[in-house]
């Protein structure tokens, strides 16, 4: 099961009812918080999330709406009482970004390690979960991000028993771990599991023109959260000009890349009411959520 709560869905500046840009996952006791705006601090406590267990802060890009309630933040965690070391992830000069941002936090009684990322795509590791980060078409360097949880085939015990495996290995093979015995026979995972199961799929995208990147990394997708900058039809020429997306791009692109729910967010403080444009979006995907501040859900393994 991984928890996924989008805290901020304002672009640009915050609102009274709309904190800026930031996203956060849970899995397995971990904290994952993808960008951090003005105002996360306050869109935690809100919905009752605790900056503490954050283990990971990925960032887009550097545009102060993404990245602007990172100091206090880090004070916030170090207040209390936090000693593990944090990963921040970012694009190119993350560690110099953060560490001039940091000049008003910069007495804290944890380390910071950085992952620079340098190629158009990168795969990696996070507590178990498979992240990979993806470049986008934004005026800056920006990325979008995808977490899978990977589900192994079912555990099948009458082959186990049938291959005279011992129970006490039966655990460490469904784990994926390859035995050797004292008795030097050798066991691997595929001599009792099925095929691999349909595990989960999380992608998130933001400040970005549609690109093939997107789509590609999103396909198949249980949740895709992505930009709706604009959603009066009128301004295609200004998403085109500042580099983002309509409503309806990127409801085209959950289609084509047949996730099955989009949430937009990261609305122009010129949009009040992005909800009032659902029933349009709608039309192109039908499983759009125009979504708000705090809202929350948890991807679950099929049964």
């Amino acid at each position: 099961m991984i928890d996924v709560c989008l805290l901020g869905t304002g672009g640009m500046m915050p609102l009274p009812n709309r904190w800026l840009t930031a996203m956060m996952l849970r899995y397995n006791g971990h904290s994952i918080l993808v960008d951090c705006g003005e105002g996360t601090q306050i869109a935690l406590k809100e919905v009752g999330w605790s900056p503490k267990p954050i283990d990971v802060i990925a960032f887009t890009h550097f545009h102060a709406d993404h990245i602007s309630g990172l100091p206090g933040m880090l004070l916030t965690m170090g207040n209390a009482e936090r000693t593990e070391p944090l990963l921040i992830i970012g694009p190119k000069n993350v560690e110099r970004v953060v560490e001039s941002v940091r000049i008003i936090a910069r007495d804290l009684p944890f380390a910071i390690e950085y992952k620079e990322l340098k190629a158009n795509e990168e795969e990696f590791e996070v507590f178990g979960l498979r992240a990979r980060a993806y470049k986008v078409s934004h005026n800056v360097t920006c990325y979008g991000y995808t977490f899978e949880l990977d589900r192994t085939g079912k555990f099948d015990v009458e082959r186990a028993k049938k291959e005279g495996i011992e129970v006490c290995y039966w655990n460490r093979l469904q784990k994926g771990e390859t035995i050797t015995t004292p008795e030097g026979l050798i066991y691997t995972p595929d001599m009792v599991l099925g095929p691999d199961r349909k595990g989960l799929k999380l992608t998130y995208c933001t400040d970005s023109r549609p690109t093939d990147s997107i789509v590609r990394n999103a396909r198949g997708s249980d949740l895709f959260i992505c930009e709706g900058m604009y959603a009066e039809p009128d301004k295609i020429d200004k998403a085109k000009e500042h580099k983002h997306m309509t409503f309806y791009e990127a409801a085209e692109m959950a289609k084509e890349a047949d996730v099955k729910e989009l949430w937009l967010t990261h609305y122009s403080p010129s949009l009040p009411n992005p909800g009032s444009y659902a029933g349009e979006v709608r039309k192109i995907f039908p499983s759009t959520v125009v979504a708000k501040d705090g809202r929350c859900t948890s991807l679950i393994f099929e049964d």
